[in-house]
């Protein structure tokens, strides 16, 4: 079995976002139908349905935790089901939420040589008491068992950035292919799911590995890569944050993977800005008429 779950499908500031006045944000925060609110991207995992896995700690984990009864204690005065996280950058909104797991409680942590490196580097993470939360390196194409639960995890570098407040040099938003971020290939022997929440760009090498998925959760960050400027949300453009957008001809997501033979394809990490975080938009039907589903907090795959 492979289950997953997303504890939050939108990207860093979530949906709404806290000082966002933007026309999506006023919708949402009114409880529009149409623009239900998401938290920052983040899912669970399990291939037992008992000792799950969280792919990238969000600053809201707390509150995802909370809202999903699969991940609540079961036994003793303290206990969780979760047994690791695995992060897939430095990124802070897939780091921040280990703070909210420092309570000297035991599980597995999981990433590369240099996000672990940025974790090092900031003291406020050795809130995690390293006896009971190991730090445990991943290395890059190497498959690793999530125990226990019977699942296995490849790591591969996908194209990206470092962090906006690791970038340094005269280049410092430099597009690199050498793990700063990364995917994870999930799988309980039978089935495969991928899970790519930063992607700067397709490559030759990432088609290869999507090829046959049984289910893809992919960035799904911006409809264009100049949409925060149009809406004068921001100065940066997609790629300057690493991200590919959906709808960018012939470099965007929706053309990359139509020749791609992927079972079902989710959208993930979904800015505020994003019109396909409303359901009743052309861009969203565009990407439901192209294959893809748009991930919501509490949605639910079993293999």
């Amino acid at each position: 079995m492979l289950d997953l779950l997303v504890l939050g499908a939108a990207a860093g500031g979530g949906f709404p976002q806290w000082n966002s006045n933007a026309p999506g944000c006023q919708r949402a925060r009114a409880g529009d139908p149409n623009a239900p609110a998401r938290t920052q991207a983040s899912l669970a995992v399990s291939g037992d349905g008992e000792h799950w896995f969280i792919l990238n700690a969000s600053p809201d984990l707390r509150a995802q935790i909370n809202q999903t009864p699969a991940l609540h204690p079961k036994e003793g005065l303290r206990s969780t089901p979760i047994s690791g996280v695995v992060l897939t950058s430095g990124e802070i909104d897939a780091i921040t939420g280990l703070l909210t797991m420092r309570e000297r409680q035991a599980y597995g942590l999981y990433a590369t040589a240099s996000v672990l490196a940025q974790l090092d580097a900031n003291p406020i993470f050795d809130a995690l008491d390293r006896t009971l939360v190991p730090r445990q390196t991943m290395v890059l194409d190497e498959p690793l068992s999530l125990m226990p639960g019977n699942l296995r995890i490849t790591p591969f570098s996908v194209p990206g950035k470092v962090p906006l407040y690791a970038e340094r040099g005269e280049n410092p938003a430099e597009i690199m292919n050498n793990g700063e971020t990364i995917g994870l290939d999930i799988t309980d022997g039978q089935h495969r799911a991928l899970f790519i929440p930063g992607c700067a760009m397709m490559t030759d090498a990432l088609r290869d590995r999507l090829n046959g998925a049984d289910v893809m959760f992919f960035d799904g960050t911006l409809w264009t890569d100049d949409e925060m400027v149009r809406a004068g949300l921001g100065a940066k453009t997609g790629r300057r944050m690493g991200h590919m957008s959906i709808a960018d001809e012939p470099d965007g997501t929706i053309a990359a993977f139509r020749q791609l033979n992927v079972s079902r394809k989710v959208l993930i990490h979904i800015n505020n800005s994003n019109p396909i975080l409303l359901a009743d938009t052309p861009e969203r039907r565009q990407v439901e008429e192209a294959g893809w589903d748009v991930a919501y907090d509490g949605m639910r795959i079993t293999l």
